[in-house]
């Protein structure tokens, strides 16, 4: 893997399909936004369309959050064109969806299974300076859930704007947060 907590992120340029069209995107685009990395094993299967369709319903609240969701898969831009025109679920997503059909985003993320030619589900979370906050790597197997991604999201935005405060487990807006001695900050 070639991103690590803490460490600015390399930008990458790949096609995408946003809003009825195939254009050409950078990571480099969304600079000043909080960014949501959704990587996805493949178009026209059985749990990524909950996972993206999910993450389209909560799509304003990240909007309203400052953050930009990009779905990635090892898919062309066409085979996402044609999985939205066909799926009324993958027809709700309004956020660009990445394509990597050589993988190479994936590996920058290590998440490609060179075996399948696919991507692990993986979640990585960008502040607007491209520094990398938080990773969820898991089988594909097992579905994502939109509304904790977008927990993490809060949680990472909270202690950027409050400096020296931590969010304990399950830390929602609102709720109390932690403020551990100053010499112990950093090996939390």
């Amino acid at each position: 893997m070639n991103v690590k907590i803490g460490h600015v992120v390399e930008d990458f340029e790949t096609d995408a399909y946003i809003n009825d069209e195939i254009k050409r995107v950078k990571l480099s685009d969304y600079r000043g936004k909080w960014v949501v990395l959704a990587f996805y094993p493949a178009d026209f299967t059985f749990v990524c369309p909950t996972e993206l369709g999910e993450l389209a319903d909560h799509y304003e609240i990240f909007q309203k959050e400052g953050a930009e969701i990009l779905s990635i898969s090892t898919d062309t831009a066409y085979v996402h064109k044609a999985w939205h025109d066909d799926s009324s679920t993958i027809g709700k997503i309004r956020y660009p969806m990445l394509a990597d059909p050589s993988g190479k985003i994936c590996r920058q993320f290590g998440t490609y299974i060179d075996e399948e030619g696919v991507s692990l589900r993986a979640t990585f979370i960008i502040d607007p300076n491209w520094v990398l906050k938080s990773i969820e790597i898991h089988d594909n197997s097992i579905g994502r859930s939109a509304h904790e991604i977008l927990r993490k999201l809060q949680a990472s935005k909270y202690v950027a704007e409050h400096n020296g405060e931590v969010c304990p487990a399950s830390w929602e807006p609102g709720k109390e947060t932690l403020k551990p001695a100053l010499d112990l900050v950093g090996k939390i």
